[in-house]
């Protein structure tokens, strides 16, 4: 071993050794800048010069650290210690030894023989002692690795402490056995007796400290950033609670999930433009569903008066903080129930599942205190838009339609809105004035009822407004997060809207719906009275997790491909 001035004349050798290298010392021991600390120069040496002819073999250099653990998994095949285990059977968890032992006291051992296995992640070598941090699932524990105890287990390899510090790497997973003991600063650790290689980590893991500071690479390497953020584990934990809380909530209620198709003839139950696709074997062009409404009324029309699906849709569409083309929604539909039972349903609903995560109706989103505390506010859209813009669109409506459009146009652009040419009806203007003044204002739960009729196709007329449908849409923190009607069950209205839908399309807006042909046939078979819902499960995670962004929710978020290679 070299230290010093010799071992930095040494390093001149080698000429490309970058200083992290140098500092890092690449697993072979540790060095500062000024050569003060210890370093096996040869085994360095040989791990650059590996690295090197990678590089003029054609491919991109490997790291220097990559290139040294893949020597160490050599030699632990050579020992018979994997490097890729078969198995291992833990006896505890690491949370669970750290609530059993928690009475320990400073400095005690217990004889209780343990079992634990996990990744390491941090190490400290303190000659003769060393302290690995291991973590798995449910938390850490320390292992403390005495040489004289590791020795005295292992009589007939000696090097049984050399090879545990100098093989095993921050990354790797491993399993041990050994006895509990509270270290004198009141640290629970497993003293080891016994040790296995599990898998070897063939790369180094995210800067414990700094983590992924790179939010890119933390959507596109998922897999490091639920290693060192306790934070996104915990946000996918959630997760999973939310979505198996409402699955349990809809099914002690006499709700049945039934899945529909994902690929479909006719994309449907939405104004949204699809994926497409092709059978071979059928010589059949195809879409991804864009919804599952359609097919789900279909089974409210066999019979299913309660039924929903909770799964993934595909939108070809935009992304942004709160749009992802491949997200998840659940569509829940009641028969004999309108858009006011839906309004109940989904107070219910969204409470049991922010009690369940959140353990309160009150929570906090991006420091905004946010109350779920039933009932929420219900206001009309044209309300709504009357107190933010001073406008009552009730008043532009006449027996001729463009006339209407032609005045409320005025008046908007006169109150500063924009007027886009696609708004072509007085009803999509009404909306567009709330998208533009209303939206982002509602922060509290809000149920906006009663939307125009033309932006509506598949909600029934509303009972007492003409030109509007009984529909609601409800917003949390300026988000749309659930969308209701209740659902249009006359089949003639049902085609003449699809109808007009796909004269639409034909003009030129490739969001507009087109005529299902069977899904009609279906509801001149007869459907009851029925109350339809969807709730995007991404935005209400990010509401009850508090997270800003919809990829912080989505474990695997579609991103542009990098143009470079991996580095």
């Amino acid at each position: 071993m070299l230290t010093g001035p010799d071992l930095l004349a040494k390093v001149k050798e080698l000429g490309s050794v970058s200083k992290a290298d140098l500092v890092r010392g690449c697993g072979y021991g540790s060095i500062k800048a000024d050569g003060s600390e210890l370093l096996d120069f040869d085994a360095f040496k040989k791990a650059h010069h590996l690295a090197m002819r990678a590089a003029k073999g054609g491919g991109s250099p490997l790291p220097v650290e990559a290139v040294t653990r893949r020597e160490k998994a050599k030699k632990l095949a050579a020992l018979g210690q994997g490097p890729y285990a078969l198995g291992f059977e833990p006896s505890h968890r690491n949370a669970s030894l750290q609530v059993q032992y928690a009475d320990l006291a400073n400095g005690q051992e217990a004889p209780d023989a343990v079992a634990v296995a996990g990744r390491v992640m941090t190490r400290r070598v303190m000659g003769k002692l060393a302290f690995f941090t291991l973590a798995d699932e449910s938390g850490s524990i320390q292992l403390y690795l005495d040489r004289a105890s590791l020795e005295a287990a292992h009589p007939d390899n000696p090097e049984v402490f050399s090879q545990l510090t100098s093989l095993v790497d921050a990354g790797d997973w491993i399993g041990v056995h050994g006895s509990l003991k509270r270290t004198d600063r009141g640290e629970l650790s497993v003293k080891v007796t016994n040790w296995n290689m599990l898998s070897k980590s063939l790369q180094p893991l995210p800067d414990k400290w700094h983590g992924l500071a790179d939010i890119e690479k933390r959507y596109r390497q998922r897999y490091l950033d639920l290693i060192v953020s306790p934070q996104t584990r915990e946000t996918f934990r959630r997760r999973a609670r939310i979505v198996s809380t409402m699955r349990r909530w809809l099914d002690d209620r006499g709700f049945l999930e039934i899945e529909t198709p994902v690929l479909q003839t006719e994309a449907g139950g939405a104004d949204a433009r699809p994926f497409t696709t092709h059978h071979n074997a059928l010589d059949l062009p195809l879409t991804l569903r864009i919804a599952t409404e359609l097919h789900l009324k279909r089974l409210v029309v066999g019979g299913f008066e309660r039924v929903y699906e909770l799964g993934r849709i595909f939108r070809n569409e935009g992304i942004s903080t709160r749009h992802n083309p491949e997200f998840t929604s659940v569509e829940i539909y009641q028969a004999y129930a309108d858009y006011g039972t839906m309004m109940e349903l989904t107070e219910q609903l969204i409470v049991a599942a922010a009690r369940e995560v959140c353990g309160a109706t009150q929570i906090t989103y991006q420091d905004t205190a946010i109350d779920l505390t039933p009932p929420w506010r219900r206001a009309t859209m044209h309300d709504l838009v009357q107190q933010a813009t001073g406008l009552d669109f009730t008043g532009f409506e006449g027996a001729d339609p463009a006339e209407s459009r032609s005045r409320a146009a005025a008046a908007m652009a006169a109150a500063g809105l924009d007027v886009p040419a696609a708004a072509d009806s007085l009803g999509r203007l009404l909306v567009e004035a709330f998208e533009q003044r209303v939206e982002e204002t509602l922060i509290q739960p809000t149920f906006v009822l009663d939307y125009p009729l033309e932006n509506s196709p598949l909600a029934r007329a509303h009972r007492s407004k003409p030109g509007l449908v009984e529909r609601f849409e409800l917003f949390i923190v300026g988000r749309e997060t659930a969308n209701a009607f209740s659902e249009l069950i006359d089949p003639l209205d049902q085609r003449r809207r699809l109808e007009a839908q796909q004269e639409r399309r034909r003009a030129g807006d490739p969001e507009a719906q087109t005529v299902d042909e069977d899904f009609l046939q279906a509801l001149e078979v007869g459907m009851p009275p029925t109350g339809g819902l969807g709730i995007g499960i991404d935005r209400l995670v990010m509401l009850l997790t508090d997270s800003a962004s919809i990829r912080d929710v989505i474990a695997f978020p579609l991103l542009r491909p990098e143009t470079g290679p991996m580095q």
